[in-house]
């Protein structure tokens, strides 16, 4: 039998500018800086027991655990049905234009748009999958 996990504790981007990025990410989902690495990156609080870490592209590869990334990735954020308008409204004011707005097989709704190094964020309500 293999041994017990408790979910996904980090996921990364890696983006151009990270100071940018994490003003971004405040602005917009309200997350706060918990640890700064300097030059090569930070850990924002997205969630109770979750982790968004932005590094600066290129500046990970030194150190004990050398890891990079590039290309457009994908994140989903989850959120109550009853905050979809208010995302939308949020979006618009701060003139992120909405990629997708999708409705699933489930009910559950998602809206798509892009962070400033164009990855693919998404905010989704239950009913997206059949474990939420």
């Amino acid at each position: 039998m293999h041994p017990i996990t408790e979910g996904i504790l980090e996921s990364s981007l890696y983006v151009t500018d990270v100071a940018r990025s994490a003003l971004f990410y405040e602005r917009i989902f309200g997350f706060r800086v918990i640890s700064d690495f300097g030059g090569r990156g930070c850990a924002m609080k997205a969630g109770n027991r979750q982790v968004l870490l932005l590094f600066q592209k290129g500046g990970s590869l030194a150190g004990p655990s050398p890891h990079d990334g590039d290309g457009e990735l994908h994140l989903a954020f989850a959120t109550p049905a009853t905050e979809m308008a208010n995302w939308e409204a949020w979006l618009a004011q701060n003139e992120i234009a909405v990629v997708e707005k999708r409705t699933w097989e489930l009910g559950g709704q998602s809206l798509y748009f892009r962070d400033l190094d164009r990855h693919l964020l998404e905010v989704a309500t239950p009913g997206v999958w059949p474990i939420y």
